[in-house]
Parts: C-alpha cells; sequence; structure tokens
C-alpha cells in the first residue's frame, strides 16, 4: 500500500501563496496545508481556509526568519535585537549550529511553539498537524519540545522531516549538481533521523514514513515529479510543496522561493498529476484522513 499526503506549506506567507494553496487544493492534488501563525497574511489565510474545509490545516511553525508570537523578551535564546526590532535568529545554519550545541532554551521553543498553534485554533482553525519552517524540528532540540507544545495543545501528527535513502535515481541527481549538493546535505542530517523517531514513539504521535521533495525544493519541475512519483516507497509518505503567485508582495518577501512556487502551481494542479498517481496504486490521502485511520487501527 502507498499513500501520498500533499502539504502545500507557507500558507499565510501572502495572499498570493493563500490563493494558490486554495487552488492546489480545489483543483489540485494538494491534501493539507501548515498555516505561519506570524505571516503577514495570516488573516487571509484563515477566511480562506475556511471557504475549503476539506483541506487539513496545520501550523507551520516559525523559529527562523521573522517575528516570534510571544514578546521576543521572553525568547533570549531564539532571539536577537535587529534594526526593525527583536526577530528570529535569520539563517538556518547559525540555528543549527545553536541546536545541535546546546544553545537553544527547550522551554522557549515549547512556549513559542505552543502560542503559534494556539493563535491558529482562537482563530477557528482545527489544527490536525504540525511542522517547521525549514524543517528545523529535525533537529532533537527543536522536536522534542514541540512535541510537548502539540500534545498540549491537542494536536496528534507531526511532520516526519526525514526522507528515503534514495528520494531519486542516481541518474537525476547526477544530471543536476545543485540537486546533488542538497541532496549530500540532507543525507548528512538523516543521522538525527532515530532521535526523532524515539521521540515521536515515547510520546505516542501519528507521522507520516517521511517527506518527499525536500531535495528539489525550488527546483521541482514536471519530469522531477514525475520521478519522484515513479519511486514512492511503501508507505505512507508527505510531499512536501511550496505553491504560489510571484506578485509583489512575494518579490517583497524574503524568501528564495518566488519563480519556483508558480512552476509548482502548474504541476499541482495539472490533470495529469492526479492521473499519475493514480496509474502507480498511490493513494491521496490528507493528514486528517491519516490521523483517522490511525485511531482506528
Amino acid at each position: 500500500m502507498r499513500r501520498l499526503i500533499v502539504n502545500a506549506d507557507d500558507f499565510g506567507f501572502t495572499e498570493g501563496v493563500n490563493r494558490a494553496i486554495v487552488e492546489t487544493h480545489t483543483h489540485g492534488i494538494v491534501t493539507s496545508s501548515t498555516l505561519m501563525a506570524n505571516g503577514r497574511a495570516f488573516e487571509d489565510a484563515v477566511r480562506s481556509a475556511k471557504t475549503v474545509p476539506s483541506l487539513s490545516v496545520g501550523c507551520h511553525v516559525v523559529l527562523i526568519d521573522g517575528e516570534p508570537v510571544l514578546d521576543a523578551k521572553r525568547l533570549p535564546s531564539i532571539t536577537s535585537a535587529h534594526s526593525n526590532g527583536f526577530r528570529f535568529r535569520d539563517g538556518l545554519k547559525s540555528f543549527a549550529a545553536r541546536a545541535l550545541t546546546g544553545r537553544l532554551d527547550p522551554a522557549e521553543i515549547e512556549a513559542e511553539a505552543s502560542a503559534q498553534i494556539r493563535k491558529l485554533q482562537a482563530a477557528g482553525i482545527n489544527v490536525s498537524h504540525v511542522d517547521t519552517h525549514k524543517h528545523t524540528h529535525l533537529f532533537p532540540a527543536i522536536s522534542r519540545p514541540m512535541l510537548r507544545a502539540a500534545r498540549a495543545c491537542g494536536v496528534p501528527a507531526i511532520r516526519n522531516p526525514f526522507g528515503p535513502r534514495k528520494p531519486l535515481k542516481s541518474g537525476e541527481l547526477l544530471s543536476r549538481p545543485t540537486l546533488w549538493t542538497r541532496y549530500a546535505e540532507v543525507r548528512i542530517l538523516r543521522t538525527l533521523a532515530s532521535k526523532f523517531h524515539d521521540s515521536v514513539k515515547r510520546e505516542d504521535f501519528i507521522t507520516p514514513d517521511g517527506t518527499l521533495g525536500v531535495v528539489v525544493t525550488g527546483a521541482l519541475d514536471e519530469k522531477l515529479f514525475r520521478a519522484i512519483a515513479a519511486i514512492i516507497p511503501e508507505g505512507t509518505w508527505e510531499f512536501v510543496c511550496h505553491p504560489g503567485y510571484n506578485d509583489d508582495d512575494l518579490k517583497s518577501a524574503n524568501t528564495r522561493l518566488r519563480e519556483s512556487r508558480e512552476t509548482e502551481l502548474q504541476i499541482l494542479t495539472m490533470p495529469e498529476a492526479r492521473e499519475l498517481l493514480s496509474d502507480q496504486g498511490i493513494e491521496l490521502i490528507s493528514y486528517r484522513d491519516l490521523i483517522s485511520s490511525v485511531r482506528i487501527a
């Protein structure tokens, strides 16, 4: 049995991203999404989510590149002073170094994650699952307090940020040097997978078998999508995507993903996408479906 959750990240980032996520759900293969509590288009995302009740909506917990929901003075290990006020410490590499050397306060992570989840819930969103911006919860220093926060908020599922050992055939990787570099980075981080699984099991959380699409973020095209669909392993997997419109709001935002979002929008809504997955014997499900199936079992 092969099942696939297609999750659109960055709901709430801009109104153009929100519109694209709704379109990829209503006219495409997106089944779930994760909403940024501190996104500039948060209110628009909440309104949009309520027009598509079949979309399973989770919380995209942001701990880098932005402003916290809580008062930054309460979060000295994950925020710092910038020219425009206190913000998260920008940059994944420096964040990773702090996470791996024990310089992040787990109580601060738990408090901020809880605040972000509860902000969605207070807005009327039935939060089905959690993940993190730039997959920061692959570090144990983040995943452990994240799990505690999600449990306290009644959220039962979390993204498994680790992919299969071979997310693409070697030929696809070798023909695109930028993908090979990303694959090498992701493979090194796989050493943290066992700690993640131990924490998930200990906390009795629901999680897919892993993620697909991380290596090709920013580079996805129809050929790569077909290549990924052809080698999805047995089990339940999550395909991570970032559809959006490259409008003026996005061009002024802090993101490297611009033109690629429109490319993903086109791929996720093409009729061939659903047909391709069906031909491969892959069932599309949402996080809500995954939770229901585990609880029934």
